[in-house]
C-alpha cells in the first residue's frame, strides 16, 4: 500500500474543513476573493454562488466601495420590511427599467445577487439579465435573506416602512444614534428619540424600553454613517431581540418624506406658569411640573451663597448670589421666564423685585417656599 505524507494528509483535512466551512456559511472571505461554491444541480440557476460569510464584509456601514448587493425580490411586500443592510433593490420584475440607473457604470464591479432562498429563481434570474449586460464579475447568494436572518445577521428596513409603521402608529422605538445637537436637534424622523452613539453606554438604560423583546430601529446619516450599527449592535449585545437598522437614515427619510421636525418643533408644549398667592410667585405644583416635564422652558437661577449652591440645589440651576445681582443684572439669561429659588423665599423675592425695578423687560417668578436639597440634586418641599 503507498503510504502517503503527512503533508499531504494535513493538506486534505485543510481542504475538506474549507469545503465544510464553504457550504455551512461560517466563513467571512476578504474583498476581492469570491469563492464560489459547488456546482448547483438545477438548469436555470446562475452558476457562481456564494454564501453568508462572502456577503457578510460587504453588507456594513458605512457602505463599502466595491460591491453592490442587490435585492431581486418585490419592494413593498419584501424589500421594505427586510433586508441585507447596504443593499439596493431592483425587482426582477422591473429589471430592464431599472438596472442602467442603480447598477454601477463600472462593469467589473463585484454584483451579489439574492432573493428568498433557494426556492427563489429571481436573483438568479437578475444575475443572468446583468451578464447579458455586460457585467463581469457576478455572484448569487442563493440561501438568500432567509439564511442571512438564520445566522443572526443583523437586517435593515427602508424609510418606506418606517413611514408604515409611523402612519400606522404600530408599537415601536426609533432611535437617531447622531448627535444631539449638531443633528437631531436640527432635524429628524418624526417619533424619533435622541440616543447619541456615543453616549448609548450612559444613556441607554434609561431611554431604552424596558422589555427586550421590543423593536427598536436605529437610524443615522444615511449609507456613509455607522453610528446606526454601531448603536444596534451594542443593543443586540444588551440583550435585545428584535433590532433593525434603517441604513439610508436621515437623508432618506428626508428625500422621501420631506424635513423631519427640528427640537423646537417637535418638542410638546411645556405647562402653563401658574402664579401663587403672592405677587411674583409661582405655585409649587406649577413649579414641580415644569421642573418634572419641561425644565428647558425656564431659567433657574440660585441666589444663595456658592457654598448653599455647592451643598445641592435644582439641575440645570446657575448661581448667582442675591449681593451680586445688581451688578450682574445684564448677564440674566432672557428669552424665557427666570425662576429665582433660594431655600426659604425672603433672597428668591428680593432678587425678583430688584429686576423689576431696573430691568422690567425681563420675565421673572420666584418660590416662595422652604426647600432643602440633598447633594445629588433631590429636593423636598417643605410645608409651611
Amino acid at each position: 500500500m503507498k503510504k502517503h505524507s503527512g503533508m499531504a494528509i494535513v493538506s486534505a483535512l485543510s481542504a475538506a474543513l474549507l469545503l465544510g466551512a464553504l457550504l455551512s456559511g461560517g466563513v467571512s472571505y476578504a474583498a476581492g476573493e469570491p469563492p464560489v461554491l459547488a456546482q448547483p444541480s438545477k438548469a436555470d440557476w446562475y452558476p457562481k454562488q456564494v454564501d453568508a460569510g462572502f456577503v457578510k464584509p460587504h453588507a456594513v456601514l458605512p457602505k463599502a466601495q466595491g460591491a453592490t448587493i442587490v435585492d431581486a425580490r418585490p419592494a413593498a411586500r419584501k424589500y421594505d420590511v427586510g433586508h441585507i443592510p447596504t443593499a439596493i433593490n431592483i425587482p426582477d420584475s422591473q429589471f430592464e427599467k431599472l438596472a442602467p440607473a442603480l447598477l454601477p457604470a463600472d462593469k467589473g464591479q463585484l454584483l451579489i445577487f439574492y432573493c428568498d432562498g433557494p426556492a427563489c429563481i429571481l436573483s438568479h434570474n437578475s444575475a443572468f439579465k446583468a451578464e447579458k449586460l455586460g457585467y463581469t464579475n457576478i455572484r448569487v447568494y442563493a440561501e438568500g435573506f432567509p439564511d442571512w436572518i438564520k445566522q443572526g445577521n443583523l437586517h435593515a428596513v427602508s424609510v418606506a416602512h418606517v413611514k408604515q409603521l409611523l402612519d400606522a402608529k404600530a408599537p415601536m422605538t426609533l432611535i437617531d444614534a447622531r448627535p444631539k445637537e449638531r443633528k437631531y436637534d436640527k432635524g429628524h424622523i418624526p417619533g424619533a428619540i435622541s440616543l447619541p452613539d456615543s453616549q448609548f453606554d450612559k444613556l441607554a438604560a434609561e431611554r431604552l424600553p424596558a422589555d427586550k423583546a421590543a423593536p427598536l430601529y436605529f437610524y443615522c446619516d444615511g449609507l456613509a454613517c455607522k453610528l446606526s450599527n454601531d448603536s444596534a449592535e451594542k443593543a443586540i449585545k444588551l440583550g435585545y431581540t428584535n433590532v433593525k437598522v434603517v441604513p439610508e437614515g436621515y437623508p432618506g427619510w428626508e428625500k422621501a418624506f420631506g424635513p423631519g421636525p427640528d427640537a423646537a418643533a417637535a418638542a410638546p408644549a411645556a405647562p402653563a406658569l401658574v402664579a401663587g398667592k403672592e405677587p411674583g410667585t409661582i405655585a409649587v405644583a406649577s413649579f414641580e411640573r415644569i421642573y418634572r416635564e419641561a425644565p428647558a422652558s425656564v431659567h433657574l437661577v440660585d441666589v444663595r451663597e456658592p457654598r448653599e449652591f455647592a451643598s445641592g440645589t435644582f439641575k440645570g440651576a446657575i448661581n448667582m448670589p442675591v449681593n451680586t445681582l445688581e451688578k450682574n443684572l445684564d448677564k440674566l439669561p432672557t428669552g424665557k421666564t427666570i425662576v429665582f429659588f433660594c431655600g426659604a423665599g425672603g433672597r428668591s423675592g428680593e432678587a425678583h423685585d430688584m429686576v423689576k425695578m431696573y430691568r422690567p423687560e425681563v420675565k421673572t417668578m420666584f418660590l416662595d417656599a422652604k426647600i432643602t436639597w440633598t447633594p445629588t440634586g433631590e429636593h423636598t418641599f417643605a410645608s409651611r
